[in-house]
């Protein structure tokens, strides 16, 4: 028997989320039914404002605080103190279907590792989303660097511990339940990457960018006969499956997620442009994973130890390393439906990461 653990899913998981969670068109028209409505914001709703509102807030578009391929963030300031982020898509006909479909899916969400919609604009020609400022940068940043450092208020140093990013990998795995399964229109992301999630003052992650997002089945869609249609997913972490055939699924976010935990575990990006013309990291950890399955000489805490982040000097445990290396071996499987749900993630995580357990019992005595 090799040391690859053996990982075994069970059909329900009752334990309390860690990080206190909250529990198909195109949606066009009911999307302006709630457009007449102007929340305030302050109860869970987002409010609409006005461009006018929207330049104000922004001090006339005076801070990025980010930018992409098709919108800039602008730092927004709110009542009182408050702050917050303002994302402005480039004007295009197309940006402006897929801000609609974005902001039909955001005000739907509620989840603590979700970003929140506070507010939006949906003039005619002028659109923008308002959400809450996340101020620790994004889990890119941390992993691989963008000139940005963690801050002192976290007290976690320059490098993201191991602790850290298993509790990382947790929270998003919460997220994709949360999506997956537990709203009413079951949703696929379509963008699982480090860049979309934010992290705050404590490390507590925030998914963010819906823009690729699917809405509305709970298994797959087949692909549109239109030839121009748009491919979700980024370099590195899309799944290979989704490339082959164009079905879209929940399990094109669990391949994703499977990247995003090699990049926690080896601290590689998931396309490493330093090796040559560039490799993905699927393709370099890949013959490693087959021969821990195997159970060969790979298997050695000396060789587990050898895949994992250097800037970690060490600190973490070799069994829980092992976990998650299995863990994204499941998730990066061939075949779609061999991949773990997003429950069956946190079920595996709950029962080999003791830092995980510990806060899982601390919930469960607490609900006593």
């Amino acid at each position: 028997m090799g040391c690859f653990l053996g990982l075994k899913f069970g059909n329900r998981r009752d334990t309390k989320k860690i990080g206190a969670a909250v529990a198909a068109s195109d949606g066009t028209d009911d999307l302006d039914r709630r457009n007449e409505k102007d929340f305030d914001g302050s109860n869970g709703c987002a409010r609409k404002y006005s461009w006018s509102e929207i330049e104000k807030l922004s001090m006339n578009f005076s801070q990025i605080v980010g930018s992409g391929g098709f919108s800039t963030v602008y730092l927004a300031h709110l009542s009182g103190s408050s702050i917050g982020a303002i994302k402005i898509h480039c004007q295009s006909d197309y940006l402006h279907r897929v801000f609609k479909q974005e902001l039909d899916i955001l005000l739907q969400l509620q989840h603590d590792n979700i970003v929140k919609l506070l507010g939006y604009c949906d003039n005619q020609d002028e659109d923008a989303l308002v959400f809450e400022y996340v101020s620790n940068g994004t889990l890119q940043d941390k992993l691989h660097g963008a000139g940005r450092e963690i801050t002192k208020s976290s007290s976690t140093g320059t490098v993201l511990p191991w602790r850290k990013r298993v509790a990382i990998a947790y929270q998003l795995a919460q997220a994709l339940e949360y999506l997956h399964e537990k709203c009413p229109l079951q949703i696929v992301h379509g963008d699982i990457k480090p860049s979309n999630i934010l992290l705050d003052e404590q490390l507590n992650c925030k998914l963010c960018d819906f823009g690729f997002a699917k809405m509305g089945f709970s298994s797959a869609i087949m692909p549109s006969n239109n030839r121009r249609q748009v491919l979700m997913g980024s370099p590195g972490y899309t799944d290979p499956h989704y490339l082959r055939t164009g079905i879209a699924s929940k399990k094109n976010d669990v391949y994703s997620y499977g990247v995003i935990i090699l990049e926690l575990v080896t601290g590689m990006e998931a396309f490493c442009e330093e090796r040559g013309q560039g490799q993905l990291l699927t393709s370099i950890i890949g013959p490693i994973l087959k021969s821990m399955i195997a159970g060969g000489d790979e298997c050695s805490p000396m060789k587990v130890a050898e895949m994992v982040d250097p800037k970690l000097g060490g600190d973490f445990e070799v069994k829980e390393v092992k976990a998650m290396i299995s863990l994204a071996a499941l998730c990066l499987g061939q075949s779609p439906s061999l991949r773990p749900s997003a429950t069956q993630i946190l079920q595996t995580i709950e029962e080999n990461i003791a830092s995980i357990s510990l806060l899982c019992k601390q919930q469960k005595d607490l609900m006593v």
